[in-house]
């Protein structure tokens, strides 16, 4: 059979892709832009096909000669918009399918309690829209409908997750007595292969949890219980409402509040299985469904070794630049300002691109870290990701990757990484680290030998050639007003960054010279700092 999927640079998408490989589907994965899949261990493995969701012409072609459509997209967002975006969005793909012959859909949404539709929060009632949607598309159609999904960089468990590891003692809204019936990420990914291969008359919506029916409140003490924390004093508050909630999770967790505010909002609805009619045609694994507790378990058994595949951030943050990076500082876009460093490092490439490479995160950034911490502490107050979402390994970067309020935008290992932000900003900003050969980048009148004085020495071996740049694209008054601001503070923070990465990587070298390392083809960095994460004791 032959698989589309939707959404693929998500959190459920990207899981789901290995998962069908894995059953025997030829996978069509389908993405806006199918060069940020870069670095997916399944990409070659996959038919990368352009496509917009929303673009009838793309995604009719995009679904010729295809089995099951999984439909992943949707906005986690607020505002007048994302509504009617969702609804326009799947209106589009559900005819798209219909005219491309597609045998089956299939679709992820939200459960949903059984009162009045004007009761429900916006993202749950667009979520049932979407369904609905789907379900009158004449095309044979699976709807899922998951509540808190448990899993290693889903959007629901980092604000469990963080709440529980960062308040011992705290006041909460009334919604956390509200009973949820979780269920673990592999659970659902079960159910989404499975539901390629059912019957033709089959077409409905079916709900999705695991054994356990809990209440927020229970789940968070349970979490702490299994990462080895102290009970946790949790007094529920009438008075917070659902806006000042998620102002208060983007503070305390790394889940921006805009895109905490949905959940939130969904949390005050008891969520809770009506009927598990899903197991007729996706069996139960022999073992059972997967508890609360050994969820929690394996996620955080993955978070410590570094084995998150994919996060609840893979996918841009809403409101991100979608920019195409200028080529140079002649770009015909507007003005583009520009502050470059460049320098030489006494130590061999692969050393300097190994610090470069492990920045950000627990590690930070180089340089004055008061002046990164309250610019991100700002952003997350403006509705931004600032810091908090670090990395999703601490050792490789891939395309597409989330580095605090940075994603990776390009990265040719050994020698490139650009970044773009997704801070709140009045306008659109870059950055991008350099490595190369010093002798051969340098300017001609520098290179050892040449006449003339030379800036720095740049002879003898190990020595590399770092350039360092940020690009700024301001978007009218306010973004010229904020570059002119932030300029005198250029020299501390991007300067005392290259200089700090280079004395990273000099310390390395020298290192590894002394061990008997240097000059032997290894990467070496320098000493790591990793934030302590609570490890699953085995229960």
């Amino acid at each position: 059979m032959r698989a589309a999927v939707t959404g693929v640079t998500g959190y459920v998408g990207g899981r789901l892709v290995p998962e069908l490989l894995r059953a025997g589907f030829d996978v069509r994965a389908l993405a806006r832009h199918p060069e940020r899949l870069a670095g997916r261990e399944w990409v070659d493995d996959v038919e990368a096909v352009a496509a917009d969701a929303s673009d009838l012409e793309q995604i009719r072609a995009a679904l010729a000669d295809v089995d099951v459509a999984y439909y992943l997209v949707h906005s986690l967002g607020t505002g007048p918009t994302f509504e009617a975006r969702d609804r326009r969005t799947a209106l589009t793909f559900a005819r798209a399918a219909r005219e491309a012959g597609v045998g089956r859909i299939v679709y992820l949404g939200g459960m949903y309690p059984d009162v009045p539709e004007g009761d429900l929060s916006p993202h749950l009632a667009s979520r049932k829209e979407v369904g609905d949607i789907l379900l009158a598309s004449g095309v044979p159609t699976t709807v899922l409908q998951a509540a808190v999904i448990l899993g290693s960089g889903s959007a629901s468990f980092e604000m469990m997750r963080y709440l529980t590891e960062r308040l011992p003692a705290m006041t909460t809204p009334r919604w956390v007595d509200n009973r949820i019936q979780p269920i673990a990420v592999r659970d659902v990914l079960r159910c989404l292969v499975g539901s390629a291969t059912m019957p033709p008359d089959v077409s409905r919506a079916f709900d999705v949890g695991g054994p356990d029916v809990l209440t927020y409140r229970e789940m968070m003490q349970r979490y702490a219980r299994v990462a080895g924390l102290p009970r946790r004093a949790i007094v529920s508050v009438p008075v917070l409402t659902p806006k000042l909630s998620s102002h208060w999770v983007g503070l305390v967790t790394p889940v921006p509040s805009g895109i905490a505010r949905p959940l939130v909002e969904s949390l005050q609805h008891e969520v809770v299985c009506g009927e598990h009619d899903i197991a007729r045609y996706v069996p139960d694994p022999p073992e059972g469904l997967l508890g609360f507790d050994q969820a929690v378990e394996l996620a955080l058994e993955r978070i410590h070794d570094g084995e998150v595949t994919t996060r609840w951030s893979s996918a841009a943050a809403p409101g991100a630049p979608s920019d195409p990076l200028p080529s140079d500082p002649d770009w015909a876009g507007g003005s583009l300002y520009v502050d470059e460093r460049r320098t030489v490092v006494d130590a061999p490439a692969e050393v300097l691109w190994r610090v470069v490479e492990e920045i950000g995160g627990p590690r930070g950034w180089y340089s004055w870290s008061l002046a990164w911490r309250v610019r991100g502490l700002l952003d997350r107050l403006a509705g931004g990701p600032g810091l908090r979402r670090g990395r999703r390994d601490e050792r490789h970067l891939r395309v597409d990757d989330e580095l605090d309020w940075w994603r990776v935008e390009a990265i040719e290992p050994g020698r490139r990484l650009l970044l773009r932000a997704e801070m709140r900003l009045p306008g659109l900003a870059w950055l991008e680290l350099r490595v190369d050969d010093a002798a051969a980048e340098l300017p001609e009148a520098s290179r050892p030998g040449a006449p003339g004085p030379a800036p720095q020495d740049a002879s003898g071996p190990g020595r590399t050639y770092f350039a360092q740049r940020a690009l700024f694209h301001p978007h009218g008054l306010a973004g010229q007003l904020y570059w002119w601001a932030v300029k005198p503070f250029h020299g501390v923070v991007f300067g005392g960054m290259q200089r700090n990465i280079a004395r990273a990587a000099e310390t390395a070298a020298r290192g590894a010279a002394g061990v008997g390392l240097s000059g032997a083809g290894g990467t070496t960095a320098a000493p790591r700092r990793t934030a302590p994460t609570p490890r699953a004791r085995p229960r």
